[in-house]
């Protein structure tokens, strides 16, 4: 591997945390291209990613493949807090 970066995110809220971590793992677990790899931990309130590759073009996909399942996830959970805290959102 050639290339490496580490993103170290910190949340708030420990649900989100947990949340966006057991979305992404299964992810990790089986890598979809042999020219990346990618690790997800937690470490208090961060969420740690680290992904290796053999060239740059790789790991940028890698990198932005994450970093945008994350903010999928992390929007769709601030759309749900949303609807529960208006319930006027609620209505049929």
């Amino acid at each position: 591997m050639k290339a490496a970066a580490n993103v170290c995110l910190r949340f708030a809220s420990k649900k989100h945390l947990e949340t966006v971590f057991r979305a992404l793992e299964p992810e990790t677990k089986k890598a979809t291209t042999t020219r990346s790899e990618a690790v997800l931990q937690k470490d208090g309130s961060f969420l740690v990613l680290k992904i290796t590759a053999k060239d740059t073009v790789a790991l940028r996909a890698a990198l932005n493949a994450y970093l945008r399942w994350i903010n999928s996830t992390i929007s769709v959970l601030e759309v749900i807090e949303a609807q529960a805290i208006h319930p006027c959102l609620d209505t049929p």
